[in-house]
């Protein structure tokens, strides 16, 4: 926890009315700090101040320009349909005193702010068929506002993020450096690993390259990113540090990933990993009835190979970061990337044996929304 006078400092260089004594830590991020702020004005809206993890974030000011860009893009359009508020549905950005979007401390530490999004609430676990509608539709309608954005535009912050070959290789760089002596005790999960290694380079081949469109896509669709109001109706889509070019598929695969589970992303009782089919078939509909309206057919027909992809790419990541002694992902204890792995590598063994099922879903619903439109 920061110190309030640490906190003081920060918040001087920025335009905002915050109440430093009030700060609370916020949020059940793995990657930055969040500190929720009051407001000193009665009825102002209160703040969401974030030390931004610059080991991750290398280059803090093309990652804030990107945020500046996207949310500015965002309220454009909600402002040319004529209704909604898009200083409720989209997430919005403080500047500091000399303009800038972010600020950098004594200490080589950097900040940013926002305004705090009131009367939200998000789940790490799904619980009804509505907030799965309404988490696609969210996602979906946020691929859909920035479908016009060209590829290229966005600065890559994190560079082959969802590049699968990339992910394999760092994991056999740990598994060939073994720092901390992990390897011999992760033979089940490497075999698994390696067993579905192959298939999962679908977005590698190069005809999926040459059919599939880049576009400027979320890339970490968990649900707990969906912002929903206190009917469970979606309000706005968070956490945009990754947002860059990418396959619509890895969105989708990552939303499916933390939707249809029916426990946490890290169950230690695998037995209790199972697919809330309903769930999926909800989110689906909530999906397509935004982006029906500007997905290919080949893009439809990659979605499913995204929900496989996901968790087994971050099983990868977490077991890549237990080899190389969790210093990636914030932990709770030790060997949870581990069981992190382990959890979504079960969910990933689920997935694929309903695979088609799931696919027949999407390309049945899809049509519905091709015929509602003619």
């Amino acid at each position: 926890m920061q110190s309030s006078k640490n906190i003081a400092e920060v918040v001087s260089h920025f335009k905002c009315a915050a109440d430093v004594g009030s700060q609370k830590a916020y949020g059940s991020g793995h990657i930055n700090d969040t500190f929720k702020l009051k407001n000193v004005s009665p009825g102002g809206a209160d703040y969401l101040l974030q030390r931004i993890n610059h080991k991750i974030f290398t280059n803090v000011e093309k990652l804030t320009d990107n945020m500046r860009k996207v949310t500015e893009h965002l309220k454009s359009k909600i402002n040319a349909l004529g209704y909604g508020d898009p200083m409720k549905e989209v997430m919005t950005l403080i500047p500091t005193t000399n303009g800038s979007f972010f600020y950098k401390d004594s200490d080589g530490d950097y900040w940013r702010m926002f305004y705090f999004l009131g009367d939200t609430k998000s789940y790490d676990v799904v619980e009804t068929q509505k907030q799965a509608y309404e988490g696609g539709k969210a996602f979906g309608k946020f691929q859909y506002m920035l479908s016009d954005i060209p590829a290229g535009e966005i600065y890559e912050v994190i560079p082959d993020f969802h590049n699968i070959q990339k992910r394999l290789q760092h994991l056999d760089e740990a598994i060939a450096k073994d720092t901390h002596g992990r390897v011999a005790s992760v033979t089940p999960e490497l075999e698994i690993v390696k067993h579905y290694a192959e298939a999962m380079q679908y977005f590698q081949q190069p005809g999926q390259v040459a059919a599939l469109p880049k576009r400027v896509i979320h890339n970490d669709t968990k649900f707990n990113n969906v912002l929903l109001d206190s009917n469970d109706e979606a309000q706005c889509v968070i956490d945009l540090e990754t947002v860059m070019d990418g396959y619509v598929a890895y969105d989708f695969g990552d939303a499916i990933r933390t939707i249809i589970n029916t426990t946490t992303e890290d169950e230690a009782d695998l037995s209790k990993i199972q697919l809330n089919m309903p769930l999926f078939d909800a989110y689906v509909k909530g999906y397509l009835k935004e982006a029906s309206k500007f997905l290919t057919d080949a893009e439809v027909n990659s979605l499913m190979k995204g929900a496989l992809l996901l968790p087994y790419m971050q099983a990868v990541r977490f077991l890549t970061d237990h080899i190389n002694g969790d210093t990636y992902f914030k932990i709770k204890f030790e060997g949870h990337n581990l069981q992190r792995a382990r959890a979504q590598f079960q969910l990933l063994k689920m997935l694929d044996a309903h695979a088609g099922q799931m696919h027949q879903t999407i390309l049945t619903e899809m049509e519905s929304y091709k015929t509602a439109q003619y």
